[in-house]
């Protein structure tokens, strides 16, 4: 029988007061068994000293760590070696004042915000339950509260009798309040600037070109029980394009990520991330994928592939997740992540990416080439305000598109205004024709945003533009970024 060491088993060839801090991480995390005796491959070697150790263990253990192991004295082929089994502990437990917990086949120190919460947790707390002293429900936005009364009743999670109290009985129903105090839960999800109390409580949204290059982003500050919804529709309406079909009657449009399954992730992240970190929510959108970033971790002795499996709801935050529950924004069946992958292929769009490290969760969706997001067309479009992500900016390009669409397909693909360029010739010159017609109504406008209007490829745009340079028929001034084309007109007599 081969023998390994794991999460729940560590080989030792001789004792040192030392390996108690192994004691103290089995009993911190699951349990576990310490044997003196063998080497790191599991082979028994044996101890010359076992008699003695049988009797300094569970008194030196006992003395210094609070904690009575079982302590066996075995015997393999005439060699004794010594087994401390040692169950998980309901209470933290200490090394020399240092916390430590197992992770694989490693002994982990514990410190900062991670001791925190394991401390908290032990004492049957968590973090987002501890009271922000000194705040009144005065303190509170009353808009949020209205938000939730809204999205509760609307999903009837509570009814009508429920939501007709004061805005401190409600805080009091959904168990935000301790001892008359309001608790970090009731203040993240109710208070205007709840950055004031816990640093860094806000998700921003950005539109990368690359991994360096950031064109244009979106802060979300205020109650996260406002965010979600704010969130949401930033992204569809000014980061992604929706590619429009018919059924019958009906328009569909196609987002490059089915909604449910992007509102999902982001409620995941607000609902079970680490507040204590300081580091906001980052949603990061490439011309190719959107990418959650979200600091928080698994449960322990969770990996990814326990993730993807059906699993009950373990959340990071229970106050948090308890108050979006009766707001109707979450289920509490952990179905949230089987919710994001099936809704994905439903709707015939790649599987999500999920990754988690010791302190970080990610979920990367992968965006194909038929879809595509509002900034592959009209990048060169987008004036002033729109790298600072100004609603001034988003305005200005969102019209100046619609506008070029609207003219365009008015003027059919025909001549210039002024009939400066004939019409009724075809091939290469009708295509010339067409970028000069779309130029001209919004010299701003990106290659990628004339080959969305003309559904062609970019490189044919590109090409016939090189083309239309070198007939000095236009000209480019500035930069892809806040430059502008020059139609240079043909003299008349």
């Amino acid at each position: 029988m081969v023998f390994q060491e794991s999460q729940k088993v560590e080989f030792k060839e001789s004792w040192r007061d030392e390996y108690l801090k192994t004691i103290c991480a089995f009993a911190n995390t699951n349990g576990g068994v310490l044997e003196i005796g063998r080497d790191d491959d599991g082979v028994i070697i044996g101890v010359d000293n076992a008699d003695e150790l049988l009797e300094k263990l569970p008194n030196t253990i006992r003395h210094t760590l609070g904690i009575v192991p079982s302590v066996e004295l075995l015997s393999v082929n005439g060699k004794q070696y010594i087994a401390i089994n040692v169950d998980a502990s309901s209470t933290p437990v200490s090394f020399r004042g240092r916390h430590y917990l197992r992770s694989g086949s490693t002994t982990q120190e514990l410190s900062g915000h991670e001791l925190d919460n394991f401390i908290l947790r032990r004492l049957g707390k968590t973090w987002d339950s501890m009271v922000i002293p000194k705040l009144t429900i005065a303190d509170l936005d009353a808009s949020a509260f209205r938000k939730f009364r809204e999205k509760s009743l609307a999903s009837e999670r509570l009814q009508k009798a429920d939501l007709e109290i004061s805005d401190e009985a409600l805080l009091d129903n959904l168990l935000l309040i301790e001892n008359g105090e309001l608790t970090r839960a009731a203040v993240l999800l109710f208070h205007h600037n709840p950055e004031k109390y816990v640093f860094g409580a806000y998700v921003k949204v950005g539109y990368f070109e690359n991994d360096a290059d950031l064109i244009y982003q979106d802060e979300f500050h205020g109650s996260l029980i406002t965010m979600p919804d704010e969130i949401i529709d930033t992204i569809y309406r000014k980061y992604f394009k929706g590619i429009i079909s018919y059924e019958g009657l009906q328009r569909i449009e196609d987002f490059p990520i089915p909604r449910p399954a992007l509102r999902e992730a982001i409620l995941n992240a607000i609902v079970h991330r680490d507040y204590t970190t300081g580091v906001p929510i980052q949603i990061k959108i490439f011309p190719d994928c959107v990418i959650v970033y979200n600091d928080g971790r698994l449960p322990e002795n969770w990996t990814v592939a326990d993730l993807l499996k059906r699993h009950r709801s373990r959340p990071f935050n229970p106050k948090i997740a308890y108050t979006f529950y009766r707001s109707g924004y979450i289920e509490t069946w952990g179905r949230g992540i089987e919710k994001i992958t099936t809704t994905c292929k439903s709707a015939g769009k790649p599987e999500p990416l999920f990754e988690a490290t010791s302190s970080e969760v990610t979920v990367s969706f992968f965006i194909d080439k038929q879809s595509g997001i509002i900034s592959d067309n009209n990048i060169g479009g987008m004036k002033g305000g729109m790298e600072s992500g100004t609603e001034g900016g988003m305005k200005e390009f969102e019209e100046n598109t619609q506008k070029t669409h609207r003219k365009y397909t008015e003027n059919n693909i025909g001549g210039m205004k002024g009939g400066t360029i004939d019409s009724k010739e075809s091939g290469m010159k009708t295509t010339k024709q067409s970028i000069l017609s779309v130029i001209q109504e919004n010299n701003k406008i990106s290659i990628s945003g004339i080959a969305d209007i003309l559904k062609i490829n970019r490189s044919a745009v590109q090409k016939h533009i090189d083309k239309l340079k070198s007939s000095n028929m236009i000209r480019r001034e500035g930069g892809a970024k806040g430059g502008k084309w020059i139609v240079v007109l043909p003299k008349t007599d």
